[in-house]
């Protein structure tokens, strides 16, 4: 799964809010894998880091898995394909959602 192509469609655009807690804002692009079940029974969702624009869709590389000890699903990590990021620089790009569980990154 880690360095598998992917095509994530954006839901949650950097710029936006969240469409329920309203008070997450989006510093990144955020989205889901079309056709890709996770074990919430949803599309798996993933962050895209490394594209500092509001855009719909964005194919890349997963860099890594945010696996959420406390909660039933994961979370990919997608960037462009040139790009990489330490771990530490994935924990604080997506630390507005993150940090409301326990979480371990998988590189």
């Amino acid at each position: 799964m880690i360095g598998d192509i992917v095509t994530v469609t954006v839901d949650r655009p950097l710029g936006s809010y969240h469409p329920k807690h309203r008070d997450i804002y989006y510093p990144i692009n955020y989205g889901y894998v079309k056709g890709v079940l996770a074990p919430d029974g949803e599309e798996q969702d993933a962050y895209i880091l490394g594209v500092n624009q509001a855009i719909d869709e964005f194919t890349g590389k997963i860099i890594a898995i945010i696996h959420r000890i406390n909660d039933i699903e994961s979370k990919w990590v997608v960037c462009p394909v040139d790009c990489t990021f330490t771990k530490e620089e994935i924990r604080e790009q997506v630390f507005f959602q993150e940090q409301y569980f326990q979480t371990e990154i998988i590189i």
